[in-house]
This record gives C-alpha cells, structure tokens and sequence, in this order.
C-alpha cells in the first residue's frame, strides 16, 4: 500500500480504519480501536499525529509495530497507538470519555 494523502479530520481517519477492520482484526487481532485526542476533539493540526486506543486479543510487539506501521501509511500520519493497558490514571476518564471507536 503507498502513503495515502494525510488525513485532515476524524470523519476521514474513521473512515479509513473502518475499511481496514478485516484486516487489523485478521492478522493483527485487533478487538477494538478507537479514535481520541485532538482530531478526536476537532483539533487536529497539520503538525497532529494521530492517537489510538487499541485492544488486541493477542498482543504481541510485532502485532503492535505491524499494525501502527499499516495504520501509519493508511492515514498519512505518524500514529501513537495506546493500549488502555497503559493509559495513565489520571488520563484514563478523560481518554475514555472522547474515544470514538471506528
């Protein structure tokens, strides 16, 4: 797959993880992901990565590269992928409050 044009919105990034549900699903365990931050917010900038929650059935280190190095070229940005595993107390209500999962 070659870069795509950088996702500008939520609405796009939604939509471009939706079309690749299968496949995260499929070689990547992936159970759910989700949209938060500032695209989340409608906040995005041209400078924004993009952050993910993600939830694999299977987490191991290559599923977890694959899958931000897939997402990475499918939305033109660079990808911070969070495991709610991870997620710091005192962020974690806040983060779960704005998810938006594709």
């Amino acid at each position: 797959m070659s870069q795509r044009t950088p996702v500008t919105s939520s609405t796009q990034i939604l939509e471009r993880i939706s079309s690749l549900k299968e496949v995260l699903h499929s070689h990547y365990t992936v159970e759910r992901i989700g949209l938060f931050g500032s695209f989340a917010r409608g906040e995005g900038r041209v400078e924004s990565d993009v952050d993910l929650l993600v939830e694999f059935a299977s987490e191991t280190f290559d599923h977890y590269m694959d899958c931000k190095f897939l997402l990475e070229e499918t939305l033109g940005r660079p990808v911070d992928l969070v495991l709610p595993t991870t997620l710091k107390p005192r962020l974690r209500d806040q983060i779960m409050h704005e998810v938006v999962y594709a």
